[in-house]
């Protein structure tokens, strides 16, 4: 599993951490019932505290991507497609709000925006 972490950002380490596994999860890199690596062995991968990573295994088990089993470790849960479906306009949304400020910014309208949007999203109907 390769997990890229940066100090030099704001974003928490464990944050990181929930954040790529998330997306391993869903661009199905990570299966369905397919092991993590133990908390242990991540930190020691990643050079990070034991506690850092159980935070982030936490939030993915708390968030539905992971299911832990007691003495077997973490696994991949069963895809539940709401949850995926509900993540992917999450970030979406993040994009969308850094594209709207980069708009303004530039003194892009909105309707020229959503006309791009619309060409991105392959919508030929303008």
């Amino acid at each position: 599993m390769d997990i890229i972490i940066s100090n030099a950002g704001d974003t928490p380490i464990y944050d990181q951490i929930t954040r790529q596994v998330k997306g391993l999860i869903l661009r199905g890199e990570l299966a369905e019932g397919e092991a993590l690596p133990s908390m242990r062995l991540l930190a020691k991968e990643l050079r990070i505290s034991v506690i850092t990573t159980k935070r982030a295994y936490e939030e993915l088990e708390r968030e539905g991507f992971i299911t832990t089993v007691p003495g077997r470790g973490c696994f991949v849960a069963p895809r539940n497609l709401e949850l995926a479906r509900e993540e992917s306009l999450r970030r979406a949304e993040e994009h969308l709000a850094q594209a709207v400020e980069a708009a303004r910014t530039g003194g892009v309208t909105m309707d020229e925006l959503i006309q791009t949007l619309k060409i991105l999203f392959g919508d030929d109907e303008l």
